[in-house]
């Protein structure tokens, strides 16, 4: 393996899933590809394969919106169970907490109130939102940075 590439993710609606990434959540947008035909549609194992991808990054993570022209998304948006298998969630750390859920609400997205964990004595607060798609992103407000490695 030379490296990771990106993590996709389907969106029913592409401008709305921007609204929510791009503003509230701070990820540029790095590039744009329309994808049709037999390849897409082999590759994808989607019989009239076509959509447009727009690939969003954020300190390191490329995250690439797909919205299917044909066939459409299909679905329940409601978000998903996470004992399910498969990916979860997204995990970001987080400042400013509130500010970012007043942010996230104004581009359609919601917090899961019932979600959210306080731990006084280790000042950190935990909580799911969910985007326009339902998907599950966990915010963790939290001094330091559990990925570190002691030493590191």
């Amino acid at each position: 393996m030379d490296r990771v590439s990106h993590i996709g993710l389907c969106v029913a609606d592409l401008d709305a899933s921007l609204r929510f990434y791009r503003d509230a959540l701070g990820f540029r947008e790095r590039s744009r590809l329309d994808v049709a035909g037999a390849h897409a549609a082999r590759l994808l194992e989607l019989a009239e394969a076509s959509l447009h991808a727009v690939y969003l990054e954020r300190d390191g993570l490329r995250l690439e919106l797909l919205h299917f022209e044909e066939p459409r998304s299909v679905g329940d948006p409601a978000p998903r169970s996470m004992n399910r298998p498969g990916f979860t969630h997204l995990s970001l750390r987080v400042t400013g907490m509130a500010d970012l859920l007043e942010r996230i609400a104004a581009a359609g997205g919601r917090a899961l109130e019932q979600t959210q964990i306080d731990l006084p004595g280790d000042a950190t607060t935990a909580l799911f939102v969910v985007d326009p798609d339902g998907t599950r992103i966990e915010l963790v407000e939290a001094p330091g940075d559990p990925a570190k490695l002691p030493g590191e």
